[in-house]
């Protein structure tokens, strides 16, 4: 497990399938300089003990600076998300799916 007790298994699995940003869509770089972008770990539901393949994505700092504890509904209408032109089109799978469950 990691610093943020997500298992080995799904860090990799999440390592693997999330090479950019499961928001705005920015390439990770592996450049530890290039802070805007460098991958962190993401709760997609601000609940850091659901730790399910469902949950847990990478995304820039950029994005999770601004999401923080925000709901993610909330948050993608937030005026950061409008001048990144990040919306339920622009972003990936893993998010439509929380979004989409999120309404029903």
């Amino acid at each position: 497990m990691n610093r943020w007790n997500i298992p080995k298994k799904l860090e990799t699995a999440v390592r693997t399938q999330d090479t950019h940003c499961v928001y705005c869509g920015v390439k990770f770089s592996t450049d530890k300089t290039d802070r805007k972008n460098t991958a962190t770990w993401e709760h997609i539901i601000n609940d850091e003990t659901i730790i399910t393949p469902d949950n847990i994505s990478l995304c820039c700092c950029s994005c999770n600076a601004s999401k923080d504890t925000k709901i993610l509904e909330d948050w993608i209408n937030s005026a950061y998300c409008v001048k990144k032109n990040i919306n339920y089109n622009t972003v990936a799978r893993i998010i439509k799916v929380a979004l989409t469950a999120s309404q029903n």
